[in-house]
């Protein structure tokens, strides 16, 4: 595998979103390594964007978006799940990837241990706060490096290719309500993946 460089991050999230489809996201943990090729992501611009975090300006909550790109990005939701993304563009323009769902690349009986109540392996990262948990992200890896020196890094392999010059469906993204940019096509996709949030 080759690691994504710091320039790859360096860019408007809709371009890191789309170079991201086949990508693979590794943690190296106590517990051991588990890896997950992106298969569905989405785009979020910052203060461009209402369906961002970022779209009212910086906030406690948002610091690690506004800071420099190729970290971690983690936030709590619906009171229960944490949700990781790719934090990229420059720093100060607050853009992100909602890393949205996996495919098992290595470690799935860890991921399955984390995800207990998943009976079948096509939904153990399917879902951003599925694929958060099956990797072992939480609150403590806000802000955690993406680069040399971390527990997570992006990488390439040989299949990437193929993913990128395959089909990538852009659509609409998801759960996003009225008047927060609903209708703004910044997810992608690889159509009819088993491993991805929904079939579309």
């Amino acid at each position: 595998m080759k690691r994504l460089p710091l320039a790859f991050y360096r860019r408007d999230a809709v371009s890191v979103a789309r170079d991201l489809i086949g990508c693979i996201l590794v943690h190296d943990h106590d517990e051991g390594r588990t890896a997950v090729r992106i298969v569905e992501d989405e785009a979020y611009r910052g203060v461009l964007d209402p369906g961002s975090h970022g779209y009212r300006g910086p906030t406690p909550r948002t610091e690690v978006m506004y800071g420099p790109p190729g970290r971690l990005y983690v936030y709590f939701t619906y009171g229960m799940h944490w949700c990781a993304n790719v934090v990229c563009a420059s720093e100060g323009e607050c853009e992100a990837v909602l890393l949205r769902a996996g495919e098992p690349v290595e470690g799935l009986e860890l991921m399955r241990a984390r995800r207990a109540a998943i009976t079948r392996d096509q939904f153990v990262a399917a879902g951003p706060a599925r694929l958060a948990q099956a990797m072992g992200i939480g609150k403590q890896h806000n802000g955690a490096t993406l680069l040399r020196g971390g527990s997570f890094f992006i990488a390439t392999d040989e299949r990437t290719p193929a993913y990128r010059a395959g089909e990538i469906a852009q659509t609409v993204r998801v759960g996003l309500g009225a008047g927060r940019g609903e209708e703004i096509p910044w997810r992608f996709v690889v159509p009819g993946n088993p491993f991805t949030s929904r079939r579309s």
